[in-house]
């Protein structure tokens, strides 16, 4: 983890690896250094764990109940509020959605912050890593399913497919990392796919 922390803090391959998992049409042109003043910023948990002789990494699929992207898979994470760094929002989330405590975790980096249009939110990948599996414990107002990818499963390009969907009444190509039954999409991909281009280089 310490070669790959280091990575972290040198030049990422931001846009060029995310928009390897963008629909097409693609919903909207401008990145997120273009509205970071008027976009809702978000920040959301990358988090790696080592389990069963394998790294892991944790993803929620969200609740119908949410103002936002209901039912998708998403990494944990979400608003900032008022007073906050984007890591101090990452870390209340964490305990929120999965009672993660912020002693059980270290913060290795940031990934490049992403802006999805529909939503006019920018999320600020921040990744962090436990030295064991943790004990998760949704929320049930957030998370209606916690779901554990390993990293080799993401890594093989075997398991990346497209598909023709109709998205707010319009036909698009969606891209997505699929794992036992789930479509991972969306800006859930794009992010995964700065990561995994990392993992890749490390």
């Amino acid at each position: 983890m310490h070669a790959f922390k280091e990575r972290l803090k040198g030049p990422k391959p931001g846009l060029r690896a995310q928009l390897q998992m963008i629909t097409d049409p693609r919903p909207g042109h401008r990145v997120f250094h273009e509205v970071e003043a008027t976009c809702i910023k978000a920040g959301v948990l990358v988090l790696l764990f080592p389990w069963k002789d394998e790294f892991y990494l944790v993803l929620t699929r969200r609740t119908s109940q949410l103002d936002h992207h209901q039912a998708q898979i998403s990494f944990p994470g979400g608003r900032q509020e008022e007073g906050e760094s984007l890591q101090q929002t990452v870390l209340r989330e964490a305990c929120e959605e999965l009672d993660i405590r912020p002693g059980s975790i270290r913060i290795l980096g940031e990934l490049t912050p992403l802006y999805i249009p529909p939503s006019n939110f920018c999320i600020y990948p921040v990744v962090v890593a436990a030295e064991r599996r943790p004990d998760f414990r949704p929320s049930a107002e957030e998370v209606a399913e916690v779901i554990e990818v390993p990293l080799d499963h993401l890594l093989d390009n075997e398991n990346i497919h497209k598909e023709m969907w109709t998205i707010r009444g319009t036909q698009v190509e969606v891209p997505f990392y699929s794992y036992r039954g789930h479509k991972i999409w969306g800006a859930t991909a794009m992010v995964l796919a700065e990561l995994l281009d990392l993992l890749r280089e490390e």
